[in-house]
């Protein structure tokens, strides 16, 4: 898990809601998913509620609900439902029902919630879904005869294994060897300094040898140091000495370690090509870490490199059966050689999609990009060795209306399947880099990182920035993706960053100087210029004539341009002033051939020359060369200038038959960072920053509302505390921002004034 923490300090008697949203691709394990809630309140808490619910377009094939806190008097609380394609788990103890004891404050909510799951899983090709030119294969049959293996098991007995973890080691061990198939071949090898083996050759798994087995792990006891790479050679060596057509063609070897190289080879590159060498693709290795006082990012490069997983076992009372698990994991091999094949030129951008092999319990999870968006449908072709003969299936996939199947809930098959792609990705990118060549690693480094730029994922190409507000200078503090290293060094927290939100003292003079976080037009055309270090911001109106155009944004070195123009009422209010709105948005890049029209009706997106007409009445995502564009049905569009700044373009519906008012837009700038500093526009201006001062409050025209005295620009202006709304989550209300309203059409706070930004055209960029 990731650890990042941003501190707050709140007014007393305040409310205070923290949300916490993310996305988690759910591995299958062992036939099942399993989502982990952590309750740990330290406290009786007065609502306390967990819901859960599950949407499986394959359908549900059971729910479990478990806990390592939930008591026979709180068991009755958690309901649970499951329907053909929807599961719901709710839990919400009173605060009776949470004490330990009628008169006491303790609570029995301690530990870890754990919903486990499974889906009907289809014989055939598996499950696919394409969503905005997107698809994840999901692979996983079942019903299928399981592959003999050979296998060895490299045990530590170096005398950090002493004690507890020797005797959890030999009680794991004794288990797994029970359950070998009976088909299987198997040896052992022990090792600290010096290399043992119970056997110098593999020995089916008879009862006799099982048993035979058994005895020998008993005696293993700890010793002396760590040899790592002795050990694993002298395993690969048995494994290839004894190659036939008598043994099983699946081959493995799982190393049990709780410490670091301290005998034999300790240079760790030389230790992973020596392995990686003599392996060279004809087997598995697994590694699994025991504790924490271990080189874990070794056994991950280890078994990355050479087709196996690696896992770490935690030094607890259940590390015995922790140990059986990932045995369990990796028992039963079904196929062998998968590869899943979409024939034509229908899908690109391919995550890996050939696996060494498929073991029972497990899924294989394989996304990519349509070639063009509108596809709907392809074919796909599964291929691999079976324990008999060849295992082909074939069969077309059909892309579904998810907004039809779950209308609620088109939040999952919004982007989740491009962000699912994007994560694979990287993955499998960051994976490449230990195995190729300098040159090879140039190239793979700059793809990965730009799929990270670009996706928002922190890695270990990546930092995630936090801005301290309320400093004498802007600060910026980088959180780094944690190495294995540092991950041990971890306590209770880390990345620590304290973030002070103090009241407002309107009364006495305050100077900053602010590069805005976000800045957008949007209502009778009012401009909000937010400033993050106070909770606060500028803000603007102006008045002018239906039809005329103003540039919001130009940037010449980005070459990136945003134009907005006016619209009216549908007719006059008697006895009202005319209110003027948004109502067209044109988005020019002339280096990119890019031309985008956003109105009220439509969006057209013009990109060397290919012309595409798009409508509100439809949520989807377009992949251009240079732009993307996700549309929100009747809701909003983001538009996405590769490697460049990103703006929001919201739809306000009226209703149709209103007699004055009219649909109309609001614009926002989401990634401002990634303008240059060449940067101007109605809006484009303000990312230089504002160096402004206000002092005292006094009574102004408006008895609501007080006025004070700004000095900006070498200008002293009246300014009045106002409100403005920001519609970006809450389309319908908005949400009030406080700000400083500069009147005047902005004058004194713009460079120059408001006319001098009308242009003569939608696409105009000088």
């Amino acid at each position: 898990m990731e650890k990042f923490s941003v501190s707050v300090n709140v007014a007393a008697q305040s409310i205070v809601t923290f949300t916490l949203t993310y996305e988690e691709l759910l591995r299958r394990r062992l036939g099942s998913y399993e989502i982990m809630i952590g309750l740990r309140p330290k406290q009786l808490v007065q609502n306390f509620e967990i819901v859960v619910d599950i949407y499986e377009p394959q359908g549900i094939a059971f729910v479990d609900v478990n806990s390592t806190f939930i008591t026979n008097e709180l068991l009755p609380l958690v309901e649970k439902t499951v329907t053909d394609k929807k599961a719901h788990v709710y839990f919400s103890p009173t605060l009776g029902q949470q004490r330990h004891c009628s008169d006491c404050e303790g609570t029995l909510i301690d530990g870890d919630l754990f919903i486990k799951y499974d889906v009907n899983h289809a014989q055939d090709i598996g499950e696919i879904q394409i969503v905005n030119g997107y698809f994840v294969h999901f692979f996983a049959p079942d019903n299928l005869p399981q592959i003999p293996k050979n296998v060895i098991f490299v045990i530590d007995r170096s005398g950090s294994m002493t004690g507890e973890k020797m005797k959890q080691t030999r009680e794991a061990l004794v288990t797994i060897l029970s359950d070998l198939h009976e088909d299987d071949y198997f040896g052992l090898v022990t090792f600290d300094d010096v290399i043992e083996s119970w056997s110098p050759s593999l020995n089916k798994a008879t009862p006799e040898n099982v048993a035979e087995a058994k005895e020998f792990v008993q005696t293993i006891t700890a010793r002396h140091s760590t040899d790592i790479n002795k050990a694993i050679l002298h395993a690969v060596d048995m494994l290839m000495a004894e190659q036939n057509d008598s043994l099983p063609d699946m081959s493995m070897i799982i190393l049990l370690t709780d410490g670091r190289p301290s005998a034999g080879q300790q240079d760790l590159p030389v230790m992973q090509e020596n392995i990686r060498n003599a392996i060279n693709g004809s087997l598995s290795l697994f590694c699994l870490g025991f504790g924490y006082d271990l080189d874990y990012s070794l056994l991950y490069t280890l078994a990355k490199q050479n087709d196996g997983l690696a896992r770490r076992v935690y030094e607890a009372s259940d590390a015995t059966l922790q140990l059986q698990g990932f045995y369990e994991e990796v028992a039963s091999p079904l196929l062998l050689e998968v590869n899943l094949d979409y024939p034509g030129d229908t899908v690109t951008s391919l995550t890996q999609s050939h696996f060494k092999q498929f073991f029972k319990g497990s899924e294989i999870v394989v996304a990519g990009r349509m070639q063009e968006s509108e596809i709907d449908t392809f074919m796909t072709k599964v291929s691999a060795n079976g324990l008999e003969d060849q295992f082909v299936v074939k069969g077309f996939s059909v892309a579904e209306e998810w907004d039809s199947v779950f209308p609620e809930q088109d939040y999952i098959f919004g982007d989740f399947i491009e962000h699912l792609w994007a994560y694979l990705t990287i993955q499998q990118l960051l994976d490449k880099m230990d195995k190729c060549s300098p040159e090879e690693k140039e190239n793979i480094t700059a793809e990965a990182l730009d799929l990270s730029l670009r996706y928002n994922f922190v890695t270990p190409l990546t930092s995630m920035v936090v801005t301290k507000p309320q400093a004498e200078d802007e600060e910026t503090l980088i959180a780094d993706k944690l190495t294995e290293d540092q991950r041990e060094d971890l306590t209770e927290s880390a990345l620590s960053v304290d973030a002070l939100y103090a009241p407002p003292q309107w009364m006495r003079a305050i100077s900053r100087i602010v590069k805005p976080s976000l800045y957008f037009a949007d209502g009778d055309p009012h401009f909000i210029i937010e400033v993050p270090d106070q909770n606060d911001s500028l803000c603007f109106n102006f008045d002018d004539k239906p039809g005329t155009i103003f540039n919001l944004v130009r940037d010449p070195l980005t070459g990136v341009t945003a134009n907005g123009q006016i619209i009216g009422e549908k007719r006059p209010v008697p006895g009202v002033k005319m209110h003027t709105y948004f109502g067209r948005f044109g988005i020019v890049h002339e280096q990119l051939g890019i031309r985008l029209m956003v109105s009220t009706k439509e969006i057209s997106l013009s990109e060397k020359g290919k012309q595409t007409q798009l409508f509100w009445s439809t949520t989807r995502t377009v992949k251009g060369l240079s732009m993307d564009l996700q549309i929100i049905k009747y809701h909003s569009v983001t538009v996405t200038v590769r490697n460049s700044v990103k703006f929001q373009i919201i739809l306000h519906k009226m209703w149709i038959k209103h007699p004055y008012h009219q649909d109309y837009l609001g614009f926002y700038i989401l990634d401002s960072h990634l303008l240059s500093n060449s940067v101007h526009g109605l809006l484009g201006q303000f990312y230089q920053g504002v160096n402004f001062e206000v002092s005292g409050l006094f009574p102004g025209k408006d008895p609501d509302k007080q006025d004070a005295i700004m000095f900006v620009k070498g200008n002293k202006l009246t300014v009045t505390r106002g409100w403005k709304i920001d519609f970006r989550k809450d389309v319908k209300n908005g949400e009030n921002v406080p700000c400083w309203f500069i009147h005047n059409n902005g004058t004194g706070l713009l460079d120059g004034v408001h006319t001098d930004y009308i242009v003569s055209s939608l696409f105009q960029t000088i």
